[in-house]
Order: structure tokens, then C-alpha cells, then sequence
């Protein structure tokens, strides 16, 4: 669900739209605009999970309430992602009363109409970051570890290359696991990646700290991490090779 707790798995398929579910979800507020981290950090605590195959989907939050039931869904709504119009329909049940008295004012949840339409890039559903980006940007900061990468939100993590090294695989297809994905161009980040992952308070100045050592791209976009497109669908697991096709 777009905007709360990172969910990790040990497995993903991989399709032409990323991972089905991935971000299938969403938040709006009483004027439709889109509700998330940046608005409210406080979400990062409030854990979502879903069982696309049985419809089920349950939020848990911090102060130990559970909200569960089947999916329905009902008006068709449309959401502005930064300029690009995403469809998709307010879902019935107990879930935007519940996260609606969490952040105490009105929200409402909505499912996409289509797989992996709440990510936020119309191309590009595959993002990646290396663990040696995340350690550089660590020293770099002064810190006495890497960077957490669920500040960044990424869908894959690889290990085993240098830092960065993940930018100059741009406009390459690369093999994951037994998918194949063909890199766009760097992730422009965003002040989500300020919060604390765990806690949703602004803790770290993500955004200066990268541009102090990698400077502007395009003299505005803060780059950390790549994404792309799906080439050849496939399964990817913890520990499967990354492998430049």
C-alpha cells in the first residue's frame, strides 16, 4: 500500500507492470488529493497486508487495532500522481474509517483499476539500489553505517558491485533472478526519504547529504538508485543473480 510500512518478501513475479500488487493501493483526502508520507510521516507506522488471491486485506496499527475484511469496491475516482491521472475506485469496508481516525482527518482508500497503477512513474516499475550506494552514502554523511534503504522504498536491492555502480547500467538490460530489465535512468528522489522508516519523523537530511557528493542532475533531480521497465517477465528471489544481459 502506497505510503505506509515497506512490506519485505522473499519472493516477487515480475511483469510488464512490475509487481502486481505493489502499490495497489492508495489514500486520498476529503479533496481527492493523494495522502502520504510527505503529508503525514505518522503513516510509516500503520502496516498493511493483502491476499490478492482471496480478496483479503487487513491494516494493523501501532497502537495494536487491526481493520480486516474482503475488498469491495465502489466509485470510480481519479488521482493526480504528480500530472499523470490514475483510475481507480474508493474501497468499501472499515479501512478509511479506521485510517481516517489514525490521522484524524477524512481519508478514504482506493484500489487501482490496474496492476501496479499506483506507482509513480507511468514507465519504469522496476526500481533497484545497491547495498554499496547505500554504504557510500553513509560515510558521506558522517554516519557509522549505511543508509537504511527503506528510506528509499526501492523493489530490489542487490549486493556484490561497486557504489553507484548500478547508474551505469542506464539504457542496459540486466538479468534478475529470471527476469530481464532494461534501466531507464536514475530515481529523481523526493523529501519522503528524510523520514525515519520505522517511526515516519524527519531525521536525516537525505536530499543534501546525496547532493553534497553527487551534486544536481539536470541542475535540479537528486539521484539515488535507478529504475526500468520489464524486458521478460519472470520470478525473482532473495540471494538470484544480477547479471548484466
Amino acid at each position: 500500500m502506497k505510503g505506509l510500512a515497506l512490506v519485505d518478501v522473499d519472493e516477487i513475479a515480475l511483469t510488464p507492470d512490475g509487481v502486481a500488487d505493489n502499490r495497489r493501493f492508495w489514500i486520498v483526502d476529503e479533496r481527492g488529493a493523494m495522502y502520504t508520507q510527505l503529508r503525514n510521516g505518522r503513516l510509516a507506522q500503520v502496516q498493511a497486508a493483502f491476499d490478492a488471491r482471496g480478496g483479503r486485506l487487513e491494516l494493523r496499527f501501532p497502537d495494536g487495532e487491526r481493520v480486516a475484511g474482503l475488498v469491495e469496491l465502489s466509485t470510480r475516482v481519479t488521482t493526480d500522481f504528480n500530472g499523470r491521472a490514475v483510475h481507480g475506485r474508493v474501497v468499501e469496508g472499515p479501512w478509511s474509517d479506521a485510517l481516517s481516525g489514525f490521522a484524524g482527518r477524512e481519508l478514504r482508500l482506493v484500489h487501482a483499476d490496474r496492476p501496479g497503477g499506483g506507482v509513480d512513474r507511468a514507465r519504469g516499475p522496476v526500481s533497484l539500489v545497491s547495498e554499496a550506494s547505500l554504504a557510500a552514502l553513509g560515510r558521506e554523511a558522517g554516519l557509522n553505517a549505511p543508509v537504511d534503504g527503506r528510506r528509499f522504498r526501492m523493489l530490489i536491492g542487490v549486493r556484490e558491485c561497486d557504489a553507484h555502480e548500478e547508474d551505469t547500467w542506464c539504457w542496459r538490460h540486466v538479468r534478475v533472478g529470471d527476469a530481464v530489465v532494461r534501466l531507464l535512468e536514475p530515481v529523481a528522489r523526493c523529501a519522503i526519504t528524510t523520514r525515519n522508516p520505522d517511526t515516519g519523523e524527519r531525521d536525516f537530511d537525505t536530499l543534501r547529504a546525496i547532493a553534497a557528493y553527487r551534486g544536481l542532475r539536470d541542475g535540479t533531480a537528486i539521484d539515488f538508485g535507478v529504475y526500468g521497465d520489464v524486458v521478460e517477465p519472470g520470478r525473482v528471489r532473495v540471494d538470484d543473480a544480477v547479471v548484466l544481459a
